[in-house]
């Protein structure tokens, strides 16, 4: 059966919000984010997302099961640790929309479905009139002890979707990692495009 991808707002969005901590939980245990989550945790983070007007969750399901999620919200309704590093530059939240969490079970990937998720997401943030796109991800150390050998930053597949780095615009965000027992604050670079423009090329993933 060919995974289907869904948006959803709504009650719908309010349905998957269990799967989406599920998801989260299982997925950024991994490199590079580390994360070392609890449902108790995800209930209260993930609830913004039933509050917001504009938020979507694209959701990849096979058959029943969610198996893949991405997330966006007006980053003017996102949390201040989100919106004022781009304030501190001059940009104006309510023109931004905010591409969140976007995590795919492994056995899923290579099949186009990351690319679909950006699409999805950029094409709800065009339908309520947004200018640009932003989202974050983490920096770790290059030689931290837990990077893989083999680990390959996803910086190409971003740039081909058309986003470039905002340099020297980071939010900050605690988390535990695996293995720890309290939250520290980690550094994640905000990486920003026009909506008005589509991207170059597909590529992968």
């Amino acid at each position: 059966m060919p995974v289907e991808i869904r948006s959803l707002t709504g009650d719908d969005l309010k349905a998957a919000l269990e799967g989406l901590a599920r998801l989260r939980i299982s997925v950024f245990r991994d490199w590079p984010y580390l994360y070392e989550g609890s449902l108790d945790y995800e209930a209260g983070y993930l609830e913004r997302y039933a509050r917001s007007e504009g938020a979507v969750i694209v959701g990849a399901f096979d058959g029943p099961r969610l198996v893949g999620a991405a997330t966006g919200e007006p980053l003017g309704g996102e949390l201040a640790a989100f919106r004022t590093p781009l304030e501190a530059c001059g940009h104006v939240p309510e023109q931004i929309f905010y591409l969140a969490e976007s995590v795919l079970d492994p056995a899923y990937r290579g099949r186009g479905i990351g690319h679909r998720f950006f699409e999805e997401r950029e094409a709800h943030a065009r339908r309520l009139g947004f200018a640009h796109a932003m989202f974050c991800a983490v920096v770790r150390p290059d030689d931290h002890p837990l990077r893989p050998a083999d680990y390959r930053p996803l910086d190409p597949f971003w740039r081909k979707r058309g986003y470039e780095k905002l340099e020297g615009v980071f939010v900050r965000f605690p988390w535990t990692d695996v293995g720890e027992h309290h939250e520290t604050e980690k550094p994640m670079q905000v990486w920003f495009r026009s909506l008005e423009a589509a991207p170059s090329s597909r590529g992968e993933p």
